[in-house]
C-alpha cells in the first residue's frame, strides 16, 4: 500500500467535490492534510470556513490528522497564510494539491474583463502563489510534490468557457516549468486534466455520468503522483471513469526551406500539417530548426 505517514499535505480546495476526495484519500493513508477552502459558490462569491472544517472534522473522525484553512489562494497574503498553517502546526510542507477553481461560464463575445480575470485569479494566480509559498520549504528539505488541476477544457478548449480554458491551459506550462526548475531539488510537479462528477461539473456532464465519474477515481491517480516512489515530472494526464492517459504536446517533423513565403508555404502544407515523427521538448524543437 502507498502510503503518507509523516508527510504533509495541502489540498486546496479540499471542501468540496475533487479537493475533498483528494484530501480524505491522503489522510486516509497517513497523510497530515491542511484542508483549505474559501467556501464560496461556484462562481466566487462569498465565503464560508464551513466546508473546510467539515472534512477536517470527518479526518479527524476517521482516526486522522487534519486542520481546517479558509484563506484565499488568490492573494498573496492568503496563500501564505495557508502555507504558514502547515509550517506552524505541523513544521513542514512535502505536499500541494492546487485544486481550488470558479466558473463564470459565458460566450466569449458576451464575457466581461472581470469574468475573465476572476477565474485566471484563482486556477492561475492561486496555484502559482500557494506553490511559490511551498517552493522554499520544499527546496531546503530537497523534497517536494506538486500537483496542478487542469482539464481537458483548457487541452482542447470549450464552449463558453474561454477564460477557463485559458486558466486550466495556462496551468500546463506552470507545471512544466516548476517541473524543470523543482528537478535539481527532488521537488516533481505534474498536473492532472480531470473528469468528475461534482458540483462543479453536474449542470454540465449527463447525469449518467454522476456514478462512473466519482471523485475517488481521480484521486487515485493524485495520490500516486505525490507519493514518494512517483518520478515523472512535468508531465500531464487525463483521468476519469477509470481511465488514465498520459497527454502530450507534441510538435510534428514540419517542412523546412531556406527561402520560405506565404506561396511555399500554402503548397507544403500538408508537410506542415503532419503529426509523425513528432518531438517533444523545447530543445528538440530548436534542435530541428537548425
Amino acid at each position: 500500500m502507498l502510503r503518507f505517514d509523516d508527510k504533509v499535505a495541502i489540498v486546496t480546495g479540499a471542501g468540496h467535490g475533487l479537493g475533498r476526495s483528494h484530501a480524505l484519500l491522503l489522510a486516509e493513508r497517513g497523510a497530515k492534510v491542511v484542508v483549505n477552502d474559501l467556501g464560496g459558490a461556484l462562481d466566487g462569491s462569498g465565503a464560508s470556513a464551513g466546508p473546510a472544517a467539515d472534512v477536517a472534522e470527518l479526518i479527524a473522525k476517521n482516526g486522522g490528522q487534519a486542520l481546517a484553512n479558509a484563506d484565499n489562494v488568490a492573494t498573496p497574503e492568503g496563500a501564505g497564510a495557508i502555507v504558514q498553517a502547515a509550517i506552524d502546526a505541523y513544521g513542514k510542507v512535502d505536499i500541494v494539491v492546487n485544486n481550488a477553481g470558479i466558473l463564470r461560464d459565458r460566450s466569449f463575445g458576451k464575457m466581461s474583463v472581470e469574468e475573465f480575470d476572476a477565474v485566471l485569479a484563482v486556477h492561475v494566480r492561486g496555484s502559482y502563489l500557494v506553490t511559490r509559498a511551498a517552493y522554499p520549504y520544499m527546496k531546503e528539505a530537497g523534497y517536494g510534490r506538486v500537483v496542478n488541476t487542469s482539464s481537458p477544457a483548457g487541452l482542447f478548449g470549450n464552449f463558453g468557457q474561454a477564460n477557463y480554458s485559458t486558466a486550466k491551459m495556462g496551468l500546463v506550462g506552470l507545471t512544466k516549468t516548476v517541473g524543470i526548475e523543482g528537478a535539481r531539488n527532488g521537488v516533481k510537479a505534474n498536473a492532472i486534466a480531470p473528469v468528475a462528477w461534482t458540483r462543479m461539473t453536474e449542470s454540465l456532464l449527463p447525469a449518467e455520468f454522476e456514478a462512473k465519474f466519482t471523485p475517488e477515481r481521480v484521486s487515485a491517480l493524485v495520490a500516486y503522483l505525490v507519493h514518494d516512489s512517483c518520478e515523472v515530472s512535468g508531465e500531464v494526464f487525463t483521468v476519469g471513469g477509470g481511465r488514465v492517459s498520459r497527454v502530450i504536446v507534441a510538435e510534428g517533423p514540419g517542412w523546412r526551406s531556406d527561402e520560405i513565403t506565404p506561396e511555399a508555404v500554402a503548397d507544403n502544407w500538408g508537410a506542415i500539417m503532419a503529426e509523425q515523427p513528432y518531438v517533444l521538448t523545447a530543445a528538440d524543437s530548436m534542435k530541428a530548426m537548425l
